[in-house]
């Protein structure tokens, strides 16, 4: 059996953008960065006069994340850029990337702009799928298009990922090899 996958967005899960100002979590440490989609949210501005935004990483991600038993995969609007940005910060190599078809339009059924891109991806493949903003009409749109096993695994965006979410996605990953 393959490895499930692990579809991991950036803010909100490895980049906790929503701490309360000068509240960083323990083990992360501010990087200044560039991604394009910031540059993009910018447009009456040159580039060269947008200010770099401040991420929050704890260098100590990648290694976990790579222990985990799963194939990694970015599923987050930074698109390539978290190759270029967030994975050699985190000691993660180059992993493949989902390019989402509508970015930012949100359906009207509820669901969020990753969803159907996230089932479509995924083509019946097991899956974890760590983000910050899923609701009840991911859940229930993966449910009825997933023919797989699968996780919507919520964050805090205050916090990121910490020890216990390592420790779920690995007995999730776990409990899917003992059902073979």
């Amino acid at each position: 059996m393959s490895k499930p996958l692990l579809l991991l967005d950036v803010d909100g899960v490895l980049n906790p953008f929503a701490a309360p100002p000068g509240r960083m979590p323990q083990g992360f440490r501010q990087h200044l960065m560039r991604p394009r989609a910031w540059i993009a949210q910018h447009p009456h501005l040159l580039e060269t006069d947008v200010e770099d935004l401040p991420v929050w990483l704890n260098a100590d991600h990648g290694a976990e994340l790579l222990d985990l038993p799963y194939d990694l995969v970015w599923a987050t609007t930074w698109e390539d850029d978290s190759n270029r940005f967030i994975g050699p910060v985190i000691g993660l190599p180059a992993l493949p990337v989902i390019t989402w078809s509508a970015p930012h339009a949100y359906p009207p059924d509820g669901t969020y702009f990753k969803t159907a891109d996230i089932v479509r991806y995924a083509a019946g493949r097991p899956f974890a799928w760590v983000d910050d903003q899923l609701g009840p009409a991911d859940r229930d749109y993966v449910a009825r298009h997933h023919p797989g096993p699968a996780l919507l695994y919520d964050t805090d965006p205050e916090t990121g990922l910490g020890l216990d979410d390592f420790e779920a996605l690995a007995r999730w990953a776990g409990n899917l090899t003992t059902q073979v």
